[in-house]
């Protein structure tokens, strides 16, 4: 028997079986038996058909990225076989509906053959195919059944008692069915550990939470992958939660939907991906004018145009940066994993109100769509800021109230529409004060200048990049995003001497820019590596306009995949 602490585990076949409900399954399972899990999800941009994959990364200790080696492959299909095989590690085995696919000797890999199909319908349907893999795969790995029970029964409750018995009846049935016929030790040992107190989540749903948290009253979306599972999660608990969830009839009416309700006193965020966020840019510009709140996520994938609907990319900081006509001040934010979205979903609102503009989330598929382990989160520590915001009381007590009021922060007092005495216009010409339309050359120097100033007062507050492994080290590698996870598992498996010598340099504060912090660390280094998930370098353009540091070493993938941990491990150990 082979004690392992890791296990990757893939199941492939056309949609429609049940290839994400199964990866979600196992995840929990091994999730609730004390576990760290990643799973990262692979389909085509298609509406129904293509090949579609689950990839469940398992760990005794943090695991927050995928791998390209995977100890155990699940074919429901032949395609699977043609497409998957080669990604088997040594010693890893293909298990493999005996009825309906082949694995000839061409293959060299362990298969394990089990009529995934006649264990199905025995159980009560074929579309159990799946269940029947998971039962299998913990009879290979050393587990019992009493967690997956449980999490099979949980998951498939809402569709009533058969169903549950089904679906139970399929587990045992693959669990059994290697016990009885697979006569070699355990693949590997996967014991049961001491159970933590983790949430499987993905960075959508825990941004949702996290706006949630911060006071979110407003979204309003249009689905366009991969940003949909935050209007999903969201639409399903504003009833009981009493919040406003609006599916709009395209992102123009979304963000000035939004814009609307933020102008009224919402707190409003609205989700999106890179060709919808291009469609809402004539009215960013109006967030920016008007100086109104507002909260835009945008989960990346590549593009242009439609480019790869449903696959990862990091290459929409330069237009999130530039996004509108004119100059105005903006706050750009990029969280590198499911917690880090949760905190910064709730910061975003706060910020927003405090220093009305937009905020600007950069997500994408990687970790918006994969699901991993995180501490259940906790609210005690947050607070509701919202700024400047007035209440009737201090609004009595202002003559002549100025809604764009020139002050030395930047920030001028609010009120809402309806307050007394808080007469004032919001339109998209410049303005002055009060709001009235004015053209003149020290009315518009003076509101440039004050909306500019929000972002010198924000900069006194910056948080500061996040420093990973011997802050003292001389090799840097310079990473944002979603780039975080694998750079960290990555670090990980190196050898101690290794990591003496590489310290990681995370920015998740994109803009404002923190120059001083960022020039520091890189003159202070002798060599830096950048690791980005584009074509050209978005950040190091950014570091090179900021800094005049120019990072020549650079590791750009830009594939629709994320960077593999096997691939992360190579580079840095010759770094």
């Amino acid at each position: 028997m082979k004690n392992k602490n890791k296990l990757s585990w893939k199941i492939a076949g056309e949609a429609g079986f049940g290839i994400k409900s199964a990866g979600i399954m196992f995840g929990k399972i091994f999730m609730k038996a004390g576990y760290e899990i990643f799973d990262y999800v692979e389909y085509p941009s298609l509406i129904r058909g293509g090949h579609n994959t689950f990839q469940l990364i398992v760990g005794t200790h943090s695991v927050n990225s995928v791998t390209k080696g995977v100890d155990i492959l699940v074919a429901l299909n032949q395609n699977t076989v043609y497409s998957n095989i080669t990604e088997l590690v040594p010693g890893g085995v293909v298990i493999y509906d005996k009825d309906k696919v082949k694995l000839t000797a061409k293959y060299k890999a362990q298969g394990i053959a089990i009529p995934l199909t006649t264990l199905a319908k025995q159980a009560g349907g074929e579309l159990m195919r799946n269940v029947v893999a998971i039962g299998a795969t913990l009879a290979l790995v050393d587990q019992d059944l009493k967690i997956a029970n449980q999490i099979v029964k949980n998951n498939f409750k809402r569709k009533g008692e058969k169903i549950v018995d089904n679906n139970l009846k399929a587990l045992k049935l693959g669990f059994d069915f290697i016990k009885k016929n697979f006569k070699q030790d355990f693949l590997c040992c996967l014991p049961t550990l001491e159970a933590k107190n983790n949430i499987l989540i993905t960075a959508n749903e825990s941004l949702a939470l996290g706006a949630l948290a911060g006071g979110l009253n407003f979204y309003v979306a249009y689905p366009m992958t991969p940003s949909s599972s935050i209007l999903h999660y969201l639409a399903s608990v504003a009833q009981k939660l009493g919040i406003v969830v609006k599916h709009a009839e395209d992102e123009i009416g979304v963000i000035n939907m939004a814009l609307g309700a933020s102008h009224a006193g919402a707190r409003a965020m609205v989700g999106t991906s890179g060709g919808g966020f291009a469609l809402m840019v004539e009215s960013l510009g109006l967030t920016g004018l008007t100086e109104t709140p507002l909260v835009i996520v945008n989960v990346q994938r590549g593009g242009p145009a439609t480019g790869l609907p449903t696959w990862t990319e990091q290459a929409d900081m330069q237009f999130m940066l530039r996004a509108a006509q004119g100059v105005f001040p903006r706050i750009v934010l990029a969280p590198g994993d499911a917690q880090e979205a949760f905190d910064l979903g709730a910061e975003a609102l706060n910020l927003a109100e405090t220093y009305q503009l937009p905020i600007l989330i950069l997500s994408d598929k990687l970790i918006a769509e994969g699901n991993s382990t995180v501490p259940a989160f906790k609210t005690n520590h947050l607070k509701i800021n919202r700024g400047k915001l007035l209440n009737q009381t201090q609004l009595n007590k202002i003559k002549g109230y100025k809604r764009y009021k020139v002050t030395n922060d930047g920030i001028s007092p609010r009120a809402l529409p309806g307050m007394k005495n808080g007469l004032f216009i919001a339109n998209s010409d410049e303005h002055n004060e009060y709001g009235f339309s004015e053209e003149g050359s020290a009315n518009r120097i003076a509101q440039v200048d004050k909306r500019q100033r929000k972002l010198d007062t924000f900069a006194k507050v910056l948080p500061e990049p996040i420093i990973y492994g011997n802050p003292k080290a001389k090799k840097t590698i310079v990473i944002w995003g979603s780039t975080k996870g694998v750079l960290l598992d990555a670090y990980t498996e190196l050898k101690s001497r290794q990591q003496k010598k590489i310290k990681i340099m995370q920015l998740q504060y994109i803009w404002p820019f923190a120059t001083d912090f960022v020039k520091q660390v890189l003159n202070k280094s002798r060599k830096v590596l950048l690791v980005e998930n584009n074509s050209n370098a978005q950040l190091g353009q950014l570091i090179a306009q900021e800094t005049g540091i120019i990072i020549k070493d650079k590791l750009l993938k830009y594939d629709g995949r994320p960077f593999y941990r096997e691939e992360i491990i190579k580079v840095l150990k010759k770094f």
